[in-house]
């Protein structure tokens, strides 16, 4: 999939106009039965399945808050097949409406950025529930699952909950991961797919717990493990290219502790630095090829270097450097390419500057719990971005060792970090 890209200096596209917020609109029912038609033809070919828990408890026409698990761009086509007749909106990125606003308006979508504070959001929503009469789907992680578990969760949901004051139903997927994982570059494995959908929870069980209680039950339907599942159920992916691109999910190697030097190809993962090398199994195990391995488990090794890089924050060794592409979204109507610059994050946080000295950008580690970091984008390749609410700004490392799950990760626990260092200092203001 490509986006609309068109060149434009720094200060052309920062003096664009800022579109005009429009209220969701409500899918019809055409829309609908397109959408499900062409979801289900597809689906088929997966074997797509549903497992049902509690949804007795929804009525038809009851409009509710459902929460998926993000695992590859099909998640939207299961929703809209098990969901129809019902009508919903689907809360997307905003990169979703560029060149196609009139259609992604017509089949209910709500349009907003990720990782970035978005009061008008709250509005779309209610607005979509209480007054469209329209049940809204959200991806509450945001972005695709590097290694097959979730990723991050806002500590905001469970506020949500209590002002929306609607059932909730989780959607969990389970081989769509399996079936196109983002590292691999989405190449389609032959893997059929299921869903568990469950009723979470009724307005009465919102009513009664606290945000934080709500937030402990988000967590709890969002703990999977997509290559444990895989093993659990002796799911075979037996495709020679099935670890294309790990590299990208576990990029240091725990033998020799090198950055960047991991190659995943065909079936196996090699590190060129020391040679330790991993074959991907058919049920998605690691082995290593002539030694004992240091981990078996793909999610267990991507953990480890969560713990690496919380090591590196606390030691004040971690650092991006990085000469990237710059691109900018300010309006739907394209994405404009703006120049080069120069990334660099720390624990003071992200440092953008570039196009002729025109921009100078900021963002401290406070600014979001996580922020946006992908693989292959729109197919012009690994990409970090930041930004605000005015603008966005896609950053594409040209140094291809340049690791974005790192800068994602390194963000979060900065967050935490920061967060944690904010809350002490109120204790002793407090004492």
């Amino acid at each position: 999939m490509k986006i609309k890209i068109v060149d434009k200096s720094y200060s052309e596209v920062m003096a664009l106009p800022i579109p005009k917020h429009r209220n969701p609109k409500k899918i019809g029912l055409f829309f609908r039965t397109l959408i499900k038609v062409l979801s289900a033809l597809n689906l088929k070919r997966n074997d797509m399945s549903y497992r049902e828990h509690g949804m007795e408890r929804l009525a038809k026409k009851e409009p509710c808050l459902i929460l998926m698990n993000h695992s590859s761009f099909i998640d939207l086509q299961i929703a809209a097949d098990y969901l129809y007749p019902r009508p919903f909106s689907t809360v997307c990125t905003t990169d979703a409406y560029v060149g196609k606003t009139w259609l992604m308006r017509q089949i209910g979508c709500i349009p907003t950025q990720k990782f970035v504070s978005d009061i008008t959001l709250l509005k779309d929503i209610k607005y979509a529930l209480h007054t469209l009469k329209s049940s809204v789907l959200m991806y509450p992680e945001a972005g695709y699952s590097f290694d097959g578990t979730a990723t991050t969760l806002p500590d905001s949901l469970g506020g949500l909950l209590k002002i929306l004051k609607v059932p909730v139903i989780t959607i969990i997927s389970r081989g769509a991961f399996s079936r196109e994982p983002l590292y691999n570059m989405l190449r389609h494995r032959k893997v059929s797919i299921s869903a568990d959908v469950t009723y979470l929870l009724s307005p009465e069980d919102i009513e009664k717990s606290t945000p934080d209680e709500l937030n402990g039950i988000i967590k709890e339907a969002f703990s999977f493990d997509n290559f444990r599942w895989q093993q659990e159920n002796n799911i075979i992916i037996n495709e020679a290219f099935r670890a294309d691109g790990l590299e990208r999910v576990l990029y240091k190697c725990p033998h020799c502790l090198a950055e960047g030097t991991t190659e995943g190809k065909g079936t196996r993962l090699v590190c060129k630095s020391c040679n330790s090398a991993y074959e991907l199994t058919e049920l998605g195990a690691l082995e290593r090829t002539g030694g004992e391995p240091l981990f078996t488990h793909i999610p267990n090794w991507f953990s480890w270097q969560r713990d690496e890089v919380r090591k590196e924050l606390f030691d004040g060794s971690y650092r991006l450097d990085t000469d990237v592409d710059i691109y900018m979204m300010v309006d739907y109507s394209a994405v404009y390419r703006v120049g080069e610059g120069r990334l660099t994050h720390d624990c003071d946080g992200f440092r953008l500057v570039g196009c002729n000295g025109e921009l100078e950008y900021t963002q401290s580690p406070l600014s979001s719990y996580s922020i946006c970091a992908d693989y292959f984008w729109y197919e012009i390749g690994d990409m970090i971005c930041i930004g605000n609410k005015r603008h966005l700004f896609y950053c594409f490392p040209k140094n291809s060792k340049t690791i974005v799950a790192k800068t994602r990760m390194a963000a979060e626990e900065l967050f935490l970090i920061k967060m944690n260092e904010k809350r002490l200092r109120r204790q002793k203001v407090n004492e």
